[in-house]
């Protein structure tokens, strides 16, 4: 197995770290709140560790786990220590009010994020369309989450798609990061769902083959 960085403590932090860790990767979880940090990795157990926040991660895959209005600033700090990473997105621009996005009408996030990243940095979104509780349980009714996959290099989805088999969840690949628009879009639906339909987020967005 490999070791995996998280950037960010919070709740999606803590999802992927604990299923990584279960896989057999080493977790290193990078925070500006040091003891956040460190609390999340007592909690993830021995294949975790801290790093310094700021400081080039461990893992040649890191994964962006925090607020998009954060995230922008945070790449600004890590400036070229993120040079060759391979990044996931995981972040979602969307107002605090659910009306719309941070981002302007010809743009999104992932966008943003692939442009304040060193040139040579790959940055694929993934996870985004689910909740972190729904991460965290690793499957629904004994089924492996989909998670859906956007990235321009061919290479780097396969990485990443890699990395989320060894979850024990379901990749699925809908092509360039352009698709990251329509992801971002995604997680405005299950919002919609949640608000007028389903009522709780104790559900996750998949596919099912018919036939």
């Amino acid at each position: 197995m490999s070791t995996i960085s998280i950037i960010g403590s919070g709740g999606m932090a803590a999802a992927i770290g604990s299923l990584a860790v279960a896989a057999g990767h080493t977790v290193e979880v990078m925070s500006r709140d040091a003891a956040k940090a460190q609390v999340l990795v007592g909690r993830l157990g021995s294949g975790a560790t801290t790093g310094t926040f700021g400081a080039a991660p461990a893992g040649d895959i890191v994964i962006l786990a925090l607020p998009y209005a954060a995230v922008l600033d945070v790449l600004k700090q890590y400036g070229e220590m993120l040079s060759g990473k391979l990044l996931v997105d995981i972040t979602n621009p969307i107002k605090a009010d659910f009306s719309g996005f941070l981002t302007a009408e010809d743009s999104f996030g992932a966008k943003e994020i692939a442009q304040a990243a060193p040139a040579d940095a790959q940055v694929v979104k993934a996870f985004n369309t689910l909740y972190s509780h729904v991460v965290e349980a690793g499957s629904v009714d004994g089924h492996p989450l989909d998670v859906f996959v956007a990235g321009e290099d061919a290479r780097a989805n396969a990485r990443v798609s890699a990395f989320i088999e060894s979850l024990g969840q379901r990749p699925l690949d809908v092509g360039s990061l352009l698709m990251a628009r329509t992801l971002e879009h995604v997680c405005m639906l299950t919002l919609g769902l949640m608000a007028h339909s389903i009522k709780h987020t104790n559900f996750s967005i998949g596919v099912s083959f018919v036939g």
